[in-house]
């Protein structure tokens, strides 16, 4: 039994605290390594303005997916030079270029609108994207009213739930 006490005390010396409180701060957060929210000085946000077709009985701009390997590596590069984030190190697939404004609310592929995107954050925002689409099909809200509702969350995540309250309440569930 003292081995064990004492094999386990070189361990946690050798190693460092088991307490991950301790050990939190010695890792860069996610504020520090990429972006939890688009930089609005690099993508505020822009609706198509070039349409491939219109949707909705509002008659929305729709612009086609667009948007090219080359271009989301110069986003990733912009971000991390801009920003000092370091997204170009960290796994690819742990993002996605999102588009702030999301095609189906009539959002464009330019690079204002454009921004590198990491899974912790588009867990939240993905489900509420499309769930506005459905409103606006189904003509139960405006695209003005979507913009806001999902540029208030991608720039709030700790207000989604809240919002999602807030749109079942205002426009009913689907």
């Amino acid at each position: 039994m003292r081995l064990a006490f004492v094999l386990a005390a070189i361990f946690i010396t050798a190693c460092g605290p088991s307490d991950p409180e301790s050990t939190l701060s010695a890792r860069p957060t996610g504020e520090d390594r990429y972006p939890l929210f688009p930089e609005e000085s690099m993508t505020p946000g822009t609706t198509c303005k070039n349409p491939s077709e219109y949707r909705y009985p509002e008659r929305i701009p729709y612009c086609t997916r667009s948007v090219s390997s080359s271009l989301k590596n110069k986003i990733i590069k912009t971000y991390d030079n801009t920003f000092d984030y370091t997204i170009g190190s960290m796994p690819r697939n742990d993002f996605k270029i999102d588009h702030y404004i999301p095609l189906c609310m009539g959002g464009s592929n330019d690079v204002a609108n454009l921004w590198p995107q990491h899974k912790s954050v588009y867990i939240y925002t993905d489900d509420l994207e499309q769930r506005l689409c459905l409103y606006m099909e189904r003509g139960r809200m405006k695209q003005v009213d979507a913009i806001y509702y999902i540029k208030l969350v991608k720039n709030n995540l700790d207000e989604a739930e809240r919002v999602q309250v807030e749109i079942e309440t205002t426009y009913g569930h689907l």
